[in-house]
């Protein structure tokens, strides 16, 4: 089979780009021919085959200085010529049996899915945050869990200022959203994968194409990936660091835990300053930040700890952290929000508490890297969680199915 990866970042930014490589990686060792399509950026993997073709890079996170570059690149998140063209060149060279689609949204548009569709191929699309539903894609209204736009249409995101309190970017948000449900932008996609229960539900409650929703879980290879062989101790927390993660939450809680246990945080982001100052004010010299590491030496400091945490305060959807954990053989602490409740099994491989409540957490924490043992014991538990739910074979057979369910909707008119 061939197939074709399309995100507009190719690099492993976050959790949706780690999931797209260690998935390519998966297709290519089935036997697979995988190919990419992005976003030129100075960061992506090279060489990338097809990278002549891409859309030329933009940044939009902050958005362009002056009204031009504004106007330039609010046109390209509802719709990118570029984008377009780019892909239909790939599309007729590589010749893919399926396009797998991520994280297009704005750098690329949904215009990529008029190219697949004129050349008839059929689409997946691995929905890994809210954008279908929410405007501002985190369920978010000024760092308070939202869901307005669920029920009520991606209008309320102008009349709220959901987007940085901004009403220029929050009615572009809702106005870009409106406007590809109006033109039915997303049509072209067969099957859309949730990876959690919860994303799923809130696609449905928006409307978001019901019928064509299907939910795949994650993988980890465990194969690749070493387990504890015996108890730790401390503190870990990767991912990364943006205000919605928490991690500002576990530098609170730092303070009820005792001093001699070791807290590591492991990432990068745009909160990194903030939190790094909140550490050397509430907790100085007990919260070491290691920033963005490769995959080795993150499960490797994984492994060391007595417990990982993910203090989330909006709904994450099935975050690669908490399986890389378990995978490692470390129970995880993580808050109600999202599908978190839908991976950890409180007193099993974790335990879960409410979010934005630096309390709870510590006294989580505290108690699994009192008990090291203890600790040790449900990590087991989690990594039999892993072997038995999340595995690459069973992740590849469930999507290879969603490739087929697509093949029978893909548009007619094209080569294939």
């Amino acid at each position: 089979m061939r197939v074709l990866h399309v995100n507009k970042f190719l690099y492993r930014r976050g959790g949706a780009e780690g999931y797209l490589l260690d998935l390519a990686d998966l297709q290519r060792a089935a036997g697979d021919e995988v190919a990419y399509f992005g976003m030129t950026h100075p960061d992506n993997d090279r060489p990338l085959r097809y990278a002549e073709h891409f859309p030329p890079y933009v940044e939009l996170e902050p958005a362009p200085r002056g009204l031009a570059p504004r106007l330039v690149a609010a046109g390209r998140m509802v719709w990118s010529p570029a984008s377009r063209r780019g892909l239909t060149r790939v599309i007729e060279d590589f010749g893919p049996d399926v396009i797998h689609l991520h994280n297009i949204y704005h750098q690329l548009s949904p215009s990529v899915l008029a190219a697949a569709r004129d050349a008839g191929v059929p689409c997946v699309l691995t929905m890994h945050d809210y954008k279908l539903a929410c405007p501002s894609y985190q369920l978010l209204d000024h760092g308070k869990v939202c869901q307005a736009c669920v029920a009520g249409g991606p209008l309320h995101a102008a009349r709220r200022r959901c987007k940085d309190g901004s009403a220029s970017a929050s009615t572009l948000l809702a106005v870009e959203t409106w406007l590809h449900r109006q033109l039915r932008a997303y049509d072209p996609v067969g099957v859309f994968v949730s990876p959690s229960r919860f994303l799923a539900d809130v696609m449905r409650r928006a409307g978001v194409y019901p019928d064509r929703l299907q939910v795949i879980n994650h993988f980890v290879d465990t194969g690749a990936v070493a387990v504890k062989d015996s108890p730790g101790g401390g503190v870990v927390l990767a991912g990364r660091i943006a205000p919605e993660k928490g991690v500002d939450v576990l530098v609170e809680a730092v303070t009820r835990l005792p001093r001699q246990v070791p807290v590591h945080v492991a990432g990068d982001g745009p909160a990194l300053p903030e939190v790094r100052a909140l550490a050397d004010r509430v907790a100085p010299g007990r919260v070491r930040f290691h920033g963005r590491l490769d995959k080795a030496r993150l499960h490797e400091l994984i492994r060391s700890a007595a417990v990982a945490v993910v203090p989330s305060r909006w709904h994450e959807n099935q975050p690669m952290a908490v399986l890389e954990a378990f995978a490692c053989g470390v129970p995880v602490v993580g808050t109600d929000l999202g599908g978190l409740p839908e991976l950890i099994t409180p007193g099993a491989d974790g335990e879960v508490v409410p979010a934005d409540d630096p309390a709870a957490l510590g006294e989580a924490v505290g108690k699994l890297v009192a008990d090291p043992d203890r600790a040790y014991a449900m990590g087991m538990q989690a990594r039999a969680k892993i072997d038995r739910d999340f595995t690459p074979q069973l992740h590849l057979s469930r999507l290879r199915e969603a490739y087929r369910t697509a093949a029978t909707t893909a548009p007619a008119g094209g080569r294939r």
